[in-house]
């Protein structure tokens, strides 16, 4: 059992690799601001290490990597208007996404079972990202009537054809050869040889580097769901809106497209009109620094004039009633006006220090 003053974040190195591993198992790891600024302090004292060649990433427990952010803390200061503490936390989380992208040592993470929300924001960036057969892995906000972020939308305008727009409104879930065919990992390695992996990395001399030390016990997944459902998906999710995809899906005559379509009835209908231009617009953007700005820019939006955010957060994680009461109720009522001022929204603290 955790002791209560156990640390939330582990980071000890040896060997050459430093090695992070999130200590919340009860709570599926899921990252509050204390965990982000641990994890960037220990990243800043390895940057420079000479004895730190490389970072391990993992989570405590066998449920998963992470299960996201701290939302009901989130649910909390929105509530309470303590809109700076709102901007102080995602400040802090972009900031460590950023880094995790631009580290100069490469980072493994094993996004080893549940792996969501701001678990990919961890995983997702990283140099070598290794998934096994319980990984699950989503970027589920417009459930919670909100939208991708920890730069997930720079991951979904990259996948293939239309499936950014398919992960990103319908909240569906990847297994491993999904998230590999998404771009949202690169290895397979079965569970039962996680712990020969840990010990390669920091025993074996050859091959030289990670990359080469996870295609020791990297093996080759199945076809992936997405890859076979490629067609309907890029049919539907071009469409221009999602009363719009909604109407595609009914008319495919495919079952999963009929599934697809009776969940997004019952997710955020702004949530999921935002979401669909926010990876549009990812698709196009230079570089993940600039997609942060913009998730930056639009989770303030939310939270500074969006109902959705805290009565999503309600009905699936407070009350539990899983009734959720969007404003508005249904898609056809989100005007293109509104998407428009999520975009043009100018948070009161920049992203990125000048």
């Amino acid at each position: 059992m955790k002791s209560v003053t156990e640390p939330s974040v582990l980071a000890r190195s040896a060997a050459g690799v430093g090695h992070l591993t999130l200590n919340r198992p009860r709570a599926i790891n899921a990252l509050d601001n204390d965990m982000i600024t641990q994890i960037r302090a220990a990243l800043d004292g390895w940057r420079d290490d000479a004895d730190v060649q490389s970072v391990l990433l993992d989570g405590a427990g066998e449920r998963g990597l992470c299960a996201g952010g701290d939302v009901r803390a989130l649910y909390d200061f929105v509530r309470g208007g303590q809109l700076d503490r709102v901007a102080d936390f995602f400040r802090n989380e972009y900031t460590m996404n950023a880094q995790i992208a631009e580290y100069r040592h490469p980072i493994v993470a094993l996004a080893d079972g549940v792996t969501m929300g701001g678990g990919i924001g961890l995983a997702g960036h990283a140099a070598v990202r290794v998934v096994t057969e319980r990984s699950h892995l989503a970027m589920p906000e417009t459930r919670i009537g909100f939208t991708p972020d920890v730069g997930g939308t720079w991951l979904l305008g990259r996948a293939p054809g239309r499936v950014g727009e398919f992960l990103a409104t319908t909240c569906a879930t990847m297994d491993a050869a999904d998230a590999i065919y998404a771009g949202f990992a690169d290895h397979l390695v079965p569970s039962a040889h996680l712990g020969d992996l840990r010990d390669a990395l920091q025993t074996r001399a050859d091959p030289g580097g990670p990359s080469e030390l996870v295609l020791l016990f990297d093996e080759t997944p199945e076809t992936s769901r997405l890859e076979q459902w490629r067609g309907w998906i890029d049919e539907c999710f071009s469409a221009d809106t999602i009363p719009e995809i909604i109407d595609r899906l009914h008319a495919a005559g495919v079952p999963e497209a009929t599934e697809a379509a009776g969940r997004m009835v019952d997710l955020a209908p702004t949530g999921m009109a935002v979401t669909l231009e926010a990876v549009r617009h990812a698709r196009r953007a230079a570089g993940l620094r600039d997609v942060l700005a913009q998730e930056y820019g639009l989770v303030m939006w939310f939270a500074s004039t969006q109902p959705d955010l805290v009565e999503g957060i309600r009905a699936q994680l407070v009350d539990k009633d899983r009734n959720p009461r969007w404003t508005p109720p249904t898609p056809a009522e989100v005007s293109a006006e509104t998407v428009a001022s999520a975009f043009e929204f100018v948070p009161a603290r920049p992203l990125w220090d000048a």
